[in-house]
């Protein structure tokens, strides 16, 4: 925004302390007026001796006290003006080095730098808690900016894998006529399947993100058994058994995006298994200000720091990537996204036998009416 040019802070400070200054001599010059000098007599008065002799006593006159006065008074006036101004000028500039130090990290936080901060020492005061606050706030920018350009990154690599493939296919059938021309069909139908839940998975990243969806009462155990009964005949074909219990979980938010939610983490317990004989178990429970969704599952065993990046985009836990059903790496991100949108948190813990646990939390409501 274009401002017309104006007085400095630090100058208007000054001109405040010198004028507040000029007001308080001012003040006490008025009150020696009228506590002192307005008692002095406006005519010379002679007071007989009191031993009889020609010796007398003559008291000050007014006007001589303030001819001596007045300038002195001046001069006195003149000095707090300037030492008003000196000082208030050391000052002011003293009062607002640490805004001169916020506003230059500002700047080059404008211009694209995120790693500066402004570290701001001394005691705590408004100025450090304006300074620890915008570190903070650059602190998550600069990570957030990171993550988005990872999530670039690895979006473009995921997406233009299948249209490689298509590509190459393509080739193939053109330059050969002799082809399975069915053969090339039907994978190139398998890629650009993929390629359209990459771009699904996506588009629902973006909303969930952005919070543009309208919310409603939801029974959580509801989108559990929804997702458990979807996905059983893949439980079955994989030779895993799932495990579903809880009780009415309501909470406030997106039926869709809770059911997604849901199955995200149920498809991913699913997949992420043993090769046979693996259980899933989903279990809702209620506590007094929060319904818990939790979903286990048997497994590889991950260690800690593999666990904690399984919700950046296109991460995986497994090297089992390229089945029918590994998905396109963003199920748990979309997890991490959808609970951050209705308020709650999302624990990943390793299972000491091998597997994963996640747990979402979300605020609870009182069940809703209608049900």
């Amino acid at each position: 925004m274009d401002r017309a040019p104006g007085l400095s802070v630090r100058l208007k400070l000054t001109l405040s302390y010198a004028g507040f200054l000029m007001l308080a001599g001012v003040l006490l010059l008025a009150a020696v007026w009228v506590f002192l000098l307005r008692y002095v007599p406006a005519r010379a008065l002679i007071v007989p001796g009191s031993t009889g002799t020609a010796t007398n006593a003559v008291f000050p006159v007014r006007s001589n006290l303030l001819h001596v006065f007045a300038p002195r008074a001046a001069a006195v006036l003149a000095f707090l003006l300037v030492f008003g101004l000196v000082g208030g000028w050391m000052l002011a500039g003293r009062m607002l080095g640490p805004l001169a130090r916020i506003t230059g990290a500002t700047r080059l936080a404008s211009t694209g730098s995120l790693s500066h901060r402004i570290r701001l020492p001394g005691r705590k005061d408004e100025f450090s808690e304006l300074a620890d606050a915008f570190d903070t706030m650059l602190a998550r920018l600069e990570a957030h900016v990171a993550e988005q350009r990872r999530f670039a990154a690895n979006a473009s690599h995921e997406l233009r894998t299948p249209l490689a493939i298509s590509k190459a296919l393509l080739d193939v059938a053109r330059t050969d006529p002799n082809h399975d021309v069915g053969e090339v069909i039907d994978r190139l139908h398998a890629v650009n399947t993929r390629a359209i839940g990459l771009t699904e998975a996506l588009l629902l990243l973006s909303r969930a993100d952005q919070r543009s969806f309208t919310r409603e009462h939801v029974d959580l155990s509801l989108m559990a058994e929804e997702a458990t009964e979807t996905l059983l005949p893949l439980a079955e074909k994989r030779d895993v058994t799932i495990e579903t219990r809880g009780d009415i979980a309501p909470t406030i938010g997106s039926q869709a995006l809770l059911l997604q939610l849901t199955t995200n983490l149920v498809h991913n317990a699913i997949v992420h298994n043993l090769p046979a004989q693996g259980t899933v178990w989903v279990d809702i429970s209620v506590r007094p200000k929060t319904v818990v969704l939790t979903v286990e599952n048997t497994g590889e065993k991950l260690t800690p720091e593999l666990v904690s990046t399984l919700t950046e985009p296109f991460q995986r836990g497994t090297e089992r990537v390229h089945t029918d059903h590994a998905g396109v790496g963003l199920g748990l991100a979309i997890v991490r996204t959808i609970t951050q949108a209705h308020d709650g948190t999302l624990t990943l813990t390793p299972r000491s036998a091998g597997g994963i646990r996640v747990t979402v939390e979300l605020p609870a409501t009182e069940p809703h009416s209608d049900r």
